[in-house]
């Protein structure tokens, strides 16, 4: 039996019973918190905390002693949405934005998604690996303790199912949850340029099957944005997937307004990601919905474009949920540190949203609220102790420093 005590906590923050999956609207800024705690796992699971007038000779038996004291025990994050396998770096497109070329413009050229797909294409599934698993150690150590990891760089069947092939390696040798999504529809390859259709048939009929066949994908994703795939290709890619038992969490309104999130919402989607341009109809479906509107503001922060509008989301009474978006062109950063400050600065959340929005709501975007992302009897003890510092509140306002001292992933010290 695998027993470990915090004890000397400074705060035990982001408690919450077992009913609550998700928190919305003025929820969304409350946190339950203890000051002077201790927290009890056994195995794998959070067994028991409380005030540490109420700890006992029991709980001490036989239990490895971690010291807390001057710091934080929080729930670890969530990261909802990356493209952490991926294949080479994009620093020369950053120059060229920076000289002036859009995202659109680069795309246009044979760079963005083709570019990470040519290299991806000639890379091989063992170096994939290396890579990805560099990368997920490091989120890891700043704190991610779930991730949800998409394929799309490979846009062909043989690379597409090398990249789900080493999410799936990775799921078995990390100690992180971690759940993969088939993005076969995030962009058009040269080989049936102007030919979407007959592209995302071949996705449909000839990857699809093999991937539900072999469970390689927990979801399946699209990039529904103009110049990509249009609001009812999208609808087809869903219905064709939820036929096959995959449920879907999409890429929408990065750039334009086309009725992916109708769509999403109709198809009872997990999350609808990005939304850094919304209609006024497109909150009317997300208002009580169940699909979490998933937010990056890394991407805007890194590519210069508009901040999805969270303040207004949150007073629609939507679900929000934060996410890095780690990839090689528009967002090469997994901190999820770095995620709730931009949050703060940029979309005017508070910390509190902020956390609750990287933790819980972030869990219920990769449908494991009932398993992690808060400080919950029966939750695996995916768990952070943080460095001194003097609140939750300064994770977000100190930006750029890694606050996090030591990870528990499982009860598992990383």
């Amino acid at each position: 039996m695998n027993k470990i005590l915090f004890q000397n906590i400074k705060q035990l923050a982001g408690i919450l019973p077992a009913s609550v999956t998700n928190l919305i609207g003025k929820e969304l800024n409350t946190i339950q918190t203890i000051d002077n705690a201790w927290l009890l796992v056994v195995d794998d699971k959070i067994e028991d905390f409380g005030g540490l007038e109420s700890i006992t000779d029991a709980h001490k038996k036989d239990a490895q002693i971690v010291d807390c004291t001057d710091r934080l025990v929080l729930p670890a994050f969530v990261d909802s949405h990356t493209h952490l396998v991926y294949a080479g770096t994009r620093e020369d497109e950053f120059k060229m934005r920076l000289n002036g070329a859009t995202y659109e413009e680069i795309a246009e050229g044979g760079g963005g998604i083709l570019n990470s797909a040519k290299k991806l294409q000639n890379t091989s599934e063992e170096d994939l690996y290396i890579a990805a698993k560099k990368r997920l150690d490091e989120v890891i150590a700043l704190g991610t303790g779930a991730i949800e990891i998409k394929s799309g760089y490979g846009l062909t069947k043989e690379s597409e199912l090398k990249m789900l092939r080493v999410i799936q390696r990775l799921k078995k040798e990390s100690n992180a949850i971690i759940k993969s999504s088939f993005l076969g529809a995030h962009a058009v390859p040269v080989e049936f340029k102007n030919n979407a259709d007959g592209y995302l048939n071949m996705l449909i009929e000839d990857i699809l099957p093999t991937i539900v066949e072999n469970q390689l994908a927990d979801y399946v994703d699209i990039f529904c944005e103009k110049g990509y795939f249009s609001a009812e290709q999208t609808n087809t890619l869903l219905q064709k997937a939820m036929a096959l038992g995959l449920k879907s969490k999409i890429h929408v309104n990065q750039f334009n307004a086309i009725g992916g999130i109708e769509v999403a919402v109709k198809n009872n989607a997990i999350s609808v990601d990005h939304l850094e341009v919304m209609d006024d109809i497109d909150y009317t479906f997300l208002k009580d919905s169940k699909t979490i509107a998933t937010l990056l503001p890394l991407c805007s922060f890194f590519i210069n474009i508009p901040y999805a509008p969270a303040r207004k989301l949150v007073n629609n009474n939507s679900i929000i949920a934060l996410a890095t978006d780690y990839n090689p062109g528009s967002t090469p950063c997994g901190n999820m540190q770095l995620v709730q400050s931009a949050a703060c600065i940029n979309m005017k959340l508070t910390p509190i949203e902020a956390f609750n929005a990287s933790t819980i709501n972030a869990a219920a975007a990769i449908e494991q609220s009932n398993l992690l992302g808060s400080i919950t009897k029966g939750k695996r003890a995916n768990l952070l102790v943080t460095k001194k510092i003097p609140s939750l509140e300064y994770i977000s306002y100190n930006f750029g420093h890694n606050h996090i001292e030591t990870v528990f992933l499982g009860g598992v010290q990383q």
